[in-house]
């Protein structure tokens, strides 16, 4: 099969790009052609056989480019026109598509269906149903879901992209523009990572319904699974330091824990509210197997994210290496952590109910024990890629006979 993949960036830069590649990599290794489609970038890894790609926008540019950026990011005729040529030279069973807003657009959907190949879209956010892409109030900082239920209007008051009425507006007319054309419409199959983002999507618009499914991520069970563990006593987080991941009551429950040494791995706009703490560590941006040995080592991996989690990642892997998770009963974070068998689930995102939830989890050692063991069983559920390929690809050749 021939499977045309889609991305706006063509590199290793975040989860839906690692994704992506992992996939294709999978894919080819089975047999099947694949190429892409995204925006031109030195760092590309990935392209197609025509060289066709979009302009590279750079968003922090001074050039004089940057004026057009509010029309090309709502609709781009330039990436419609090209993803058509690179259909035409490459005529792809499928089209998969990733993250395109903005530096592609939806106006993809119309060219891709115009030329009548089935398309398939990962879900990676909730781009199609909030402005910001994360159903969050950055100022209030809390999960918002005004915009599902009420009117886009609340994203231009609240500043919700950015922090800036400016591109809030532009977020907006987006949002509203593919709304009323019901440009989604076209699409004939949503993968969604969590049962949580699918539901979302089927509670906010009629025509989502009967082209959901839900798969949950992927990972390299055998990389991890093999981790060497050697047990430490240290709470380690894995992930980006803003306030929508939960990086202030991280720093309120170390201080309610003086007694635990906490790990940070990341780095982000909020670094600093973890700095002259005690008791945390900042190993800053980690990959591979530093990064493997760190969470591999740890006590407990700690997830305590305001934001509706998708799929985290950093969950599954811990899991398949028998680390207990402790992290919010909300979004797919719930949906992967078993409370009381796998991790513990904290209902308030408080360093009060934080710092809580972590003494249950680590002092009581029978329980603690108890969720080691049920982590090194759960990998068994978790899905590898081969296992997730063999999913998607029945659902491919159903859409290619339709």
């Amino acid at each position: 099969m021939k499977i045309l993949m889609v991305n706006k960036f063509l590199y290793p830069r975040g989860g839906s790009e690692s994704y992506m590649l992992y996939l294709a990599e999978h894919l080819k290794k089975i047999g099947h052609e694949v190429e892409f489609f995204g925006m031109y970038d030195e760092k590309n890894t990935v392209g197609n056989s025509p060289g066709l790609y979009t302009q590279n926008m750079d968003f922090h540019s001074k050039g004089l480019a940057r004026f057009l950026y509010p029309f090309k990011i709502v609709y781009s005729f330039e990436a419609k026109k090209k993803i058509m040529q690179v259909i035409d030279a490459f005529k792809p069973d499928i089209v998969h598509m990733n993250n395109i807003n903005f530096q592609l657009t939806p106006s993809i959907i119309y060219g891709i269906k115009k030329k009548g190949i089935p398309l398939v879209q990962t879900v990676h956010d909730y781009q199609m149903i909030c402005p910001n892409h994360l159903l969050y109030n950055f100022e209030k900082n809390t999960p918002c879901e005004k915009c599902v239920r009420g009117s886009h209007m609340n994203c231009i008051k609240n500043k919700c992209i950015h922090g800036s009425g400016v591109k809030s507006i532009i977020g907006v007319i987006e949002a509203k523009f593919y709304s009323w054309l019901k440009t989604y419409k076209k699409v004939d199959l949503f993968v969604c990572p969590s049962n949580f983002l699918e539901n979302k999507l089927l509670s906010a618009k009629e025509y989502y319904k009967g082209k959901t499914k839900t798969i949950h991520n992927f990972i390299d069970k055998e990389k991890f699974a093999g981790n060497s563990r050697k047990e430490e006593p240290y709470i380690v987080y894995v992930g980006r330091l803003s306030k929508e991941k939960g990086i202030e009551n991280i720093a309120g429950a170390a201080k309610l824990l003086p007694e635990y040494n906490f790990v940070v791995a990341g780095s982000g706009p909020d670094e600093g509210l973890l700095k002259d703490i005690q008791n945390i560590k900042l190993a800053g941006f980690l990959t591979g197997d530093e990064l493997t040995k760190l969470v591999g080592n740890a006590k407990v991996l700690l997830l305590p994210s305001v934001c509706y989690e998708n799929c985290p990642l950093s969950i599954l892997e811990a899991h398949c290496m028998g680390v207990p998770v402790v992290t919010m009963n909300s979004g797919g974070m719930a949906e992967l952590v078993k409370d009381g068998v796998t991790g513990t689930l904290v209902k308030e995102p408080t360093p009060d109910g934080i710092a809580q939830k972590l003494r249950e989890t680590i002092e009581n050692e029978d329980y603690y024990n108890t969720l080691k063991e049920n982590c090194k069983k759960e990998k068994d559920n978790i899905l590898s890629v081969e296992t997730y390929t063999d999913i998607l690809m029945k659902e491919y050749e159903k859409l290619a006979k339709r």
